[in-house]
């Protein structure tokens, strides 16, 4: 497999067959964890829509899709780390150079939750 076709989440899994099938809407995110993961592919390929469609109606209106887009835009996504999963948490570490080429990490306990088949994400606790 040549490494520009893996998944951006790190799954070591095509991305045709990994999150992008969520992305795209193929299929539902079977886990929070699944879900987390698509929500960084989706910034590293810029779909700025299914991260506010994954956000949990209680707190979407704190997002707006243009600034989604710009933020996943002005950086450049370079791995997932994913610490620690539950049912409903997810704790990672997202790994991103900004605009000017500077190196972060971005360390989140994330909350979940399931509704009605599908999961959305709540809100974080940062690091």
């Amino acid at each position: 497999m040549d490494l520009v076709d893996l998944c951006y989440c790190g799954s070591n899994r095509k991305f045709e067959s990994c999150c992008e099938s969520y992305i795209l809407k193929r299929e539902k995110a079977p886990t929070a964890e699944a879900l987390m993961r698509s929500r960084y592919s989706a910034y590293a390929t810029h779909h700025a829509n299914y991260l506010l469609e994954t956000t949990h109606i209680s707190t979407r209106n704190q997002h707006e899709v243009a600034d989604i887009l710009d933020w996943s835009k002005s950086n450049n996504w370079i791995k997932l780390e994913v610490l620690n999963s539950s049912y409903d948490h997810v704790e990672f570490k997202a790994y991103y150079t900004d605009d000017s080429l500077q190196p972060h990490v971005h360390h989140e306990k994330s909350a979940f939750a399931q509704e009605d088949g599908y999961w959305f994400y709540v809100d974080g606790e940062f690091f």
